[in-house]
């Protein structure tokens, strides 16, 4: 077994020096200030990561919760690319993937036939019941506990569907690391009895017989408690507030419009105004999980209007 991983004042500056970052700031474009960052506000995390894979003696599974826009999906491909290649002699260099929820969305033909049988709200990807869990729960299974190659799906936000599966990506089980992201990871049920009011105008105007909230309630209680619990280790960006989402997310969409690539005319991607709307579908359980999900998480980080960590705590401590 390996000596557990102990960050150092010099292990960053080595791993900079030695690795080639290029195609990851490409990717979120980034510049090299995120890199000095994350290696100074993360090395608590990557030490837990790798303590807990070794005294588990499995593959583990890191979650990380956080508002639209408050960068999971970067801190997830931050990650597996520093257990690809860990600094130190006795590091291992491990087989570890990123996941986003957002890849187990329902296909578009699916949420038709949501919004036709159950609600109309059902047919906009996003919130719980709008994801294919059994899939997500056999693609995790195969991840961590086959030795086989296992096709993981991807979602085309652009097109608004699933890709089709031979243009999936192949990966070799078992892995070491997976590191899954969602905006909605972790977040519980609601008391039936907050769902009575509206937040927004969406469940005012478009729900008023709170049929599509109370749907999305339900799929919390009874489908997603099976994927948390395969979770080892929990972490939380936390936005300040919700007002902050919407800006992020207006960001978030002009990346992805401007490196998109539309397919015979296919590009979904949202205007301001669209995004305006799209979010309000979000505004309900993400208020809830900025309230709830913190106290339930081993890692906190606490993120200003501009995404910085500005305080990290432990609320839930690691089996030692």
């Amino acid at each position: 077994m390996n000596t557990p991983f102990t960050p150092d004042p010099g292990w960053a500056t080595e791993w900079l020096t030695h690795r080639d970052w290029s195609g990851f700031l490409g990717r979120h474009q980034l510049d090299a200030g995120y890199l000095k960052q994350a290696s100074v506000v993360y090395a608590g995390l990557i030490e837990a990561i790798h303590h807990t894979r070794e005294r588990l003696g499995r593959p583990i599974i890191v979650g990380i919760n956080g508002a639209q826009g408050s960068g999971k999906s970067t801190l997830a491909d931050w990650l597996v690319h520093a257990f690809r290649d860990l600094p130190g002699k006795d590091s291992p260099n491990w087989h570890a993937l990123a996941l986003s929820i957002d890849d187990f969305y329902l296909t578009r033909h699916a949420r038709q036939q949501l919004a036709q049988s159950i609600h109309p709200l059902l047919k906009t990807r996003g919130v719980p019941g709008t994801h294919d869990m059994t899939l997500a729960l056999e693609t995790l299974d195969r991840l961590t506990g086959s030795r086989q190659s296992v096709r993981v799906p991807r979602f085309d936000k652009a097109s608004d569907d699933r890709l089709p599966e031979h243009e999936w990506p192949v990966f070799q089980a078992p892995l070491d690391l997976i590191v899954v992201e969602g905006w909605c990871l972790g977040i519980s049920a609601e008391p039936t009895s907050k769902l009575t009011e509206p937040v927004n105008d969406l469940e005012r105007i478009e729900d008023p017989d709170r049929i599509w909230r109370t749907y999305v309630n339900q799929q919390l209680t009874t489908q997603y408690p099976s994927l948390y619990d395969r979770i080892d280790l929990w972490v939380m960006l936390r936005a300040p507030g919700f007002g902050a989402v919407y800006d992020w997310r207006v960001e978030q969409e002009h990346k992805l419009a401007a490196t998109v690539q539309s397919r015979a005319g296919n590009d979904r991607t949202m205007s301001d105004a669209e995004i305006h709307r799209f979010i309000q579908h979000y505004q309900r359980l993400t208020e809830h999980g900025l309230k709830t999900v913190p106290d339930r998480v081993h890692f906190l980080y606490e993120l200003d209007q501009q995404r910085q960590v500005t305080h990290i705590t432990h609320p839930v401590r690691l089996d030692s």
